[in-house]
């Protein structure tokens, strides 16, 4: 089964429509120079009515352990995700599972096998100023690449238009979407939410990996 995080949640209308949709997993951003950017006690509000088969993540961008871990605990994250340049030694301070964003190029250099395997590699564009949710896409050939040697979720740009082919081409064991069901940076389109699990489950067949 492929699993699908529906990124930079910041209203409860929306988290439920991403789940009436399918959603197994939706994120928080807390980094606070992020547009889709939520008060951990208003995320705290809506992680308290999601239902528990739901894994609420945090997204976090070069900020400390603690204070990782202390939104993580206020908020009730079920796992933590790293968007910045976060050193390997960061995950051993974290008691929650840990997804790492990557570039696509540093995966091909060496850098995927820096991080433990019980860490998730999520692969990304490369944008030093705004840390995902650019709606750009990476080379999916290349992530194919990458998701053959290691379980991987992909990002980047993803769109109910597009998701189909970046599934087929890519066959990650999951996918990350924000902008590309947005009507605006952290306000869902729940239209689009809707053809996004629509067009997967078309294809479902193929989105499921051993």
């Amino acid at each position: 089964m492929l699993l699908v995080k529906i990124c930079g949640i910041t209203r409860l209308e929306d988290a439920d429509a991403a789940i009436d949709a399918g959603a197994h997993a939706l994120g928080f951003v807390f980094w606070p120079k992020s547009p889709r950017f939520i008060d951990p006690y208003r995320a705290r509000e809506i992680v308290r009515a999601l239902p528990s088969f739901v894994t609420p993540v945090g997204v976090f961008v070069n900020q400390s352990p603690g204070e990782v871990s202390a939104i993580a605990s206020l908020v009730q994250l079920g796992a933590v995700q790293l968007h910045g340049d976060e050193p390997v030694a960061d995950v051993e301070a974290l008691r929650r599972p840990v997804i790492k964003a990557l570039t696509l190029a540093a995966a091909e250099n060496g850098r995927l096998d820096d991080w433990p395997k019980r860490v998730t590699v999520l692969i990304d564009v490369h944008d030093t100023e705004r840390r995902g949710g650019t709606g750009r896409t990476i080379d999916w050939t290349a992530a194919a690449s990458v998701a053959s040697r290691r379980r991987i979720v992909l990002a980047g740009g993803l769109t109910p238009e597009n998701v189909t082919a970046a599934v087929t081409v890519v066959r990650p064991f999951g996918i990350d979407v924000s902008s590309g069901v947005e009507r605006a940076p952290g306000v869902k389109d729940h239209a689009r939410i809707r053809t996004l699990f629509e067009n997967l489950h078309a294809i479902s067949h193929l989105t499921s990996r051993s």
